[in-house]
C-alpha cells in the first residue's frame, strides 16, 4: 500500500466515522439526559432508587443487572462516569449502531451477571462504570484479536486517554465497585471473541 493511498483510505473511514457519529449522536445524548434526570429524582426521592442496583446473589438483585447502569450515589459519581462514557461510546457508536447496540447489551448482561454471581454479599452495585470498562475492553482488544491496523490506531489512542483507568479493575477505595470495572472489562474482551464481526465499512 502506497502513501498516497493510505492518505485517502484514512480520509475515507475518518469521513465514514464522523458520518456514523451525526447520524446517531441524539441516542447517546438522549441515553445521557436520560440518566441525569433518573439522578434528579433519585435526589428528590432521598435516594430511594439506589437500591435497584445489583444485589449478588439475591433473586430480587437480578433486576438490577438492568437498572444498576442508570443509577449513580450522587451527581458527582454520575459526572465522573458521563465524560468517558461519551467519548467510549461516541467511538464505538460511529462504527455503527448495531454493533453499540450489542456490544452494550453483552456487557451490561454479561458483566452484571457476573457481579450478581461473584460479587461480595450484602453488597449493591451501581452505575455506569461496568459499561464504561467493557467499552475500553472492547476498544482495546478488538484491534488486537482482528490485526487490523484501523482498530489498533484506536485501541492505541484510546488507552492514551484511558489506559490509567485500568487500575480501578483493582481493589481500591472502599465504597467503590471495582467488581463492576472488572466484570465490565471483561464482558467488553469476550464480546470481541463472542459477537459476530462487523462488516469492514467505515472502519476499513
Amino acid at each position: 500500500m502506497t502513501l498516497s493511498s493510505l492518505k485517502e483510505r484514512i480520509g475515507v473511514n475518518l469521513r465514514s466515522w464522523e458520518s456514523g457519529f451525526r447520524a446517531n449522536a441524539t441516542l447517546l445524548i438522549g441515553i445521557v439526559v436520560v440518566v441525569w434526570g433518573i439522578e434528579v429524582l433519585d435526589t428528590v426521592a432521598f435516594g430511594y432508587f439506589d437500591r435497584f442496583g445489583i444485589h449478588p446473589r439475591k433473586w430480587a438483585g437480578l433486576a438490577g443487572i438492568v437498572t444498576a447502569p442508570f443509577l449513580h450515589g450522587g451527581f458527582g459519581h454520575l459526572a465522573s462516569n458521563t465524560v468517558p462514557f461519551v467519548v467510549l461510546g461516541a467511538i464505538l457508536l460511529a462504527a455503527g449502531r448495531k454493533r453499540w447496540m450489542a456490544v452494550s447489551l453483552f456487557v451490561v448482561l454479561v458483566g452484571g451477571l457476573l457481579v450478581w454471581l461473584l460479587g461480595p454479599p450484602g453488597s449493591n452495585h451501581i452505575g455506569a462504570s461496568l459499561v464504561i470498562f467493557g467499552y475500553l475492553g472492547y476498544l482495546l482488544t478488538r484491534g488486537v484479536f482482528e490485526r487490523h491496523w484501523g482498530w489498533i490506531v484506536i485501541a492505541v489512542v484510546v488507552a492514551a486517554l484511558y489506559g490509567g483507568t485500568l487500575f480501578g479493575v483493582l481493589p481500591g477505595k472502599e465504597g467503590v465497585s471495582w467488581q463492576g470495572h472488572l466484570f465490565g472489562f471483561v464482558a467488553g474482551v469476550a464480546a470481541v471473541r463472542v459477537l459476530p464481526a462487523p462488516d469492514r465499512r467505515g472502519i476499513g
